[in-house]
């Protein structure tokens, strides 16, 4: 991957924050550094788990042929869809539903990422990951955890560290348990 491809997808993100208007400082280089480690080509099909804003779907609309991003809060998959409508983003579908268990009906992926962490990695997201896709997904307790990237090679995952960072943590049936974070 070359350190244009890195510049792209920095200065997409960057584009995508002025669109969707959020307001935090550090999203753009964290999104561009996990978007860059999917490695996208622009013809896969992503998953994208935490629609928040809609930020990270914008961002990856631009670099994948599509988008589906799931949010377990149904105001903000609804204050995300509209505004991803309204800004004629039209190859993202917001869903909402329990990101933790992926979206089934739309698999295989060719990548995934999420931007809440996981205590592990959900059984459900590697089933849906297509031969030779990736996943970059923090891994680890509240207090901090390690941004992974997983790549499914044959029947095997490959995991590599991608460093120390904190996210909220993942809810669902395959996230988080209470016990696990304030």
């Amino acid at each position: 991957q070359s350190e244009m491809a890195w510049h792209k997808a920095n200065a997409l993100a960057r584009k995508a924050l002025e669109a969707v208007a959020c307001d935090d400082r550090e999203v753009p280089r964290l999104r561009a550094m996990c978007v860059y480690a999917l490695g996208l080509r622009g013809d896969e099909k992503v998953l994208e788990i935490g629609t928040g804003s809609g930020y990270g779907a914008a961002v990856l609309s631009r670099l994948a042929a599509h988008v589906h991003t799931v949010e377990r809060i149904r105001e903000l998959a609804d204050m995300a869809r509209e505004r991803l409508q309204r800004l004629h983003y039209s190859n993202v579908t917001v869903h909402f539903a329990d990101g933790s268990r992926g979206l089934p009906e739309f698999a295989p992926y060719d990548a995934m990422i999420s931007t809440a962490a996981a205590s592990s990695l959900p059984p459900p997201l590697v089933a849906q990951l297509a031969p030779g896709g990736r996943i970059v997904i923090p891994i680890g307790g509240f207090t901090g955890q390690t941004m992974s990237r997983f790549t499914k090679t044959g029947g095997d995952l490959v995991q590599e560290n991608l460093g120390l960072f904190a996210f909220v943590p993942l809810i669902g049936e395959y996230g988080q348990r209470p016990a696990s974070f304030p």
